[in-house]
């Protein structure tokens, strides 16, 4: 865990989990913009470290790196000590899934191993993320967790069952969320990103990968903004608790049909 400046934090700490070069990296940068101290959490510390300096650089902010494989169970609970020991988690997004084909597997090719390690990532790590924060949110009456699905969270997909059923089930895990913490003053939504997610078009020097998660994208036209989807993220923060959104679906005004 890497602490990347020094000032105190006006605010409380915004957690995304799930960071890559694109999506997840515009919304820690944003939340951070905003005065937020922000722990970003992935598997690869050594790149995640790389962006923590980037983002505490540019923002003139607090930015803690910390591994974390959502897999494992273990791993995120020893994860969330380390974000909890900073304060009081005040926003969760999850934004982690495990990489897949984009190519459509026949179902009787698929290993059982590969349909559980994408059910761990997408859904129970979601369920053992949310469960770390959530105590303290109910004690403060307060807070907002956030979840990436994408179109395939509402289609299933033909040869895509790995993927679908895990944002299937990520989908469901929101509502049910929603429905139990949101009367408790904790703003719950989901977030389906209905398109190809690719570099900021502010800085043609980042990486072209790309996510819904993070997934690997082929740019051109109709790919989306992570920029832009990151405001979108915090305006769902923000919302007023007289009005607040359960789902909202994103796409690029470019896209004519549904992709992943």
């Amino acid at each position: 865990m890497r602490n990347m400046a020094s000032s105190a934090p006006p605010r409380g700490i915004a957690a995304v989990v799930g960071v890559g070069p694109n999506l997840g990296r515009s919304v820690a940068r944003k939340f951070a913009h905003e005065g937020y101290t922000v722990a970003i959490l992935a598997r690869d510390l050594g790149r995640l470290s790389r962006f923590a300096d980037e983002i505490a650089r540019e923002e003139k902010a607090q930015v803690f790196a910390i591994r974390i494989d959502c897999s494992d169970s273990r791993s995120i609970r020893e994860a969330f000590e380390g974000v909890l020991s900073l304060g009081f988690v005040e926003v969760l997004v999850y934004n982690a899934y495990e990489p897949v084909s984009w190519t459509p597997t026949n179902f009787t090719s698929i290993s059982i191993d590969s349909f559980e390690k994408s059910l761990a990532v997408s859904t129970v790590g979601a369920f053992h993320c949310a469960q770390q924060v959530l105590r303290g949110m109910v004690d403060r009456g307060k807070g907002t967790i956030l979840f990436t699905g994408c179109s395939a969270s509402l289609n299933a997909i033909s040869g895509c069952s790995v993927l679908s059923c895990g944002k299937f089930a990520l989908r469901a895990l929101s509502q049910c969320l929603a429905r139990e913490f949101q009367p408790l003053g904790i703003h719950v939504a989901h977030i389906i990103i209905d398109g190809v997610v690719g570099a900021p078009r502010s800085s043609s020097s980042r990486s072209q990968r790309s996510s819904v998660g993070e997934q690997q994208s082929g740019g051109g036209d109709g790919s989306m903004d992570p920029d832009a989807l990151a405001q979108t993220y915090w305006h769902l923060h923000v919302q007023d608790r007289t009005a607040w959104t359960q789902e909202i679906d994103l796409r690029s005004s470019n896209s004519n049909h549904r992709i992943l």
